[in-house]
């Protein structure tokens, strides 16, 4: 199973799974409008790979046969404030 990749010209780290190179005809009109001009990054073949360096292999192969697309975000961004005030205890303190 082929898949043609694109990056987002607008947003980081948010990539395009398709069937086939330059066709978005399966891609809702919505999500392209958001996602802007995509950029070709290359082709896999999702057939001989285990892995994916963003995604589940088998939610995009899922994703890509039955709906003709996959979209991979990027992971939400960690509020490391946050993260430190949960870790030393700062977030449970009382006034």
């Amino acid at each position: 199973m082929l898949s043609a990749i694109y990056k987002s010209s607008r947003k980081a780290d948010t990539y395009l799974f398709v069937e086939k190179r330059d066709d978005f005809t399966k891609v809702p009109q919505a999500l392209l409008d958001t996602f802007s001009k995509p950029v070709f990054v290359m082709i896999i073949n999702l057939a001989t790979r285990d892995t994916l360096a963003g995604s589940d292999i088998e939610k995009v192969k899922h994703s890509l046969a039955e709906q003709g697309y996959y979209l991979q975000l990027p992971p939400p961004v960690e509020n490391m404030l946050e993260t430190f005030r949960n870790e030393n205890g700062a977030n449970n303190l009382s006034n």
